[in-house]
């Protein structure tokens, strides 16, 4: 992870950086996707500043090559009005370390009943007693909107930026630019 780039959205008096941002990130998923790559990370470097969203700037890590090829691909259709696309740059000399996973997060009771009942057969009430609405759980993560393209259902990326390291880790990405063990340069 020796490069990167920037990618800022401009204002937009139709559409909120949290809705642009979803669209981004969607855009993004499908390029990594038909990339097939697992070594191009993201970072959200306005995170402390926008505290419950993800801000309006996303960059994105990894070396040159891999870089430079997302960006001949046409994953950025339809947003190039809405972003500011910068150069493929080297990271600073010195830099920090930083881990962005995805958090997977159980709250809908409703579903979770429904996954209770298919898989042990119970009735609906034992399920409702098993899970109660409050079971639900809640997170102050910030996170994209998205749409699977399988089921097509919307579901929340929630995204957690780890502590600051000194020493980079090792690991892949998914096709979110996200890990579970891989760091990213953090300046």
């Amino acid at each position: 992870m020796d490069h990167y780039f920037d990618l800022k959205l401009l204002p937009d008096p139709e559409f909120a950086a949290t809705q642009l941002m979803s669209a981004l990130m969607s855009k993004l998923h499908r390029g990594l996707h038909d990339l097939r790559r697992d070594d191009v990370g993201v970072s959200f470097p306005e995170i402390e500043s926008a505290r419950h969203h993800l801000g309006s700037h996303l960059r994105l890590h990894g070396n040159r090559e891999a870089l430079a090829h997302l960006l001949t691909l046409n994953w950025l259709t339809g947003m190039r009005d809405h972003v500011q696309v910068g150069e493929v740059t080297a990271v600073p000399a010195q830099v920090r370390y930083r881990l962005v996973s995805r958090v997977q997060v159980d709250s809908n009771p409703e579903r979770l009943r429904r996954r209770l009942i298919k898989r042990h057969g119970i009735t609906e009430e034992e399920a409702r007693e098993r899970i109660p609405d409050s079971a639900g759980k809640r997170t102050k993560l910030p996170f994209v909107s998205l749409r699977s393209n399988g089921s097509g259902n919307a579901f929340p990326l929630f995204i957690r930026h780890g502590d600051i390291l000194e020493v980079a880790q090792p690991g892949t990405f998914n096709s979110y630019g996200l890990s579970s063990t891989a760091t990213i340069p953090w300046f």
